[in-house]
């Protein structure tokens, strides 16, 4: 495991390399790799575990018993997963499904609430760093709603790309999802969005390849 590359991640920010490798083995960390649409965690299950990934990307997904499908958010390297929770012990409401191939970094994190584990210097760093990320959590999917508040497909995908273009500093950009996950993503019907994107193109508003985007 590469403790560099660990060190500059927003869970153990501020951490020295011996802190970090009391707090990784404290908690118990793994790494395991899943296959493109594997699910890692499902709904209906609890989990101890906060999930990061190290390389390749996952998504969070809610899926209905009737088989419908909500994108809630993707994430990439570097980004985490199941941390509210894991801190909470509550039944997961979602599934967090493998993008592509990817590795992933698995941490109890519930063993720094534990009473019987003596008190350690990077214990208040991780918590810290835990509120951030799940504040930062909190902040994306509030976005969300706002993407998907409009109700015409346009205003959704004009709101979306205009959010994604700030974010970068760039009108040029890719987004993380592919046609089915930017419509699941969106609360809109695929068809429908493809022909709204080829009209938006035509229109001289966009122009796109695949997850690439440019604002005229």
């Amino acid at each position: 495991m590469d403790y560099s590359n660990l060190l500059n991640s927003r869970l153990f920010s501020g951490l020295s390399s011996k802190e970090l490798s009391q707090c990784l083995e404290t908690l118990g960390s793994f790494e395991r790799s899943f296959h493109k649409d594997e699910i890692i965690l499902h709904a209906g299950d609890k989990t101890s575990m906060i999930g990061m990934v190290i390389s390749g990307s996952v998504t969070i997904e809610s899926n209905d018993v009737w088989g419908n499908c909500t994108v809630l958010s993707h994430v990439g390297a570097g980004q985490y997963f199941a941390e509210t929770y894991a801190l909470l012990g509550a039944v997961m409401l979602v599934d967090v499904r493998a993008n592509e191939d990817c590795r992933i970094l698995f941490c109890n994190i519930r063993n720094i609430l534990d009473s019987s584990q003596k008190s350690s210097s990077w214990k208040e760093k991780l918590l810290q760093n835990i509120l951030i990320i799940s504040s930062q959590k909190n902040l994306a999917l509030s976005g969300r709603s706002f993407y998907t508040s409009p109700k015409s497909c346009r205003s959704r995908l004009l709101s979306y790309l205009n959010a994604i273009a700030l974010q970068t500093g760039s009108r040029e950009f890719d987004i993380p999802f592919n046609r089915q996950q930017l419509a699941d993503y969106l609360n809109l019907e695929r068809t429908n969005m493809s022909k709204e994107l080829s009209h938006m193109r035509d229109e001289g508003l966009i122009e796109f390849r695949k997850s690439h985007f440019k604002l005229l």
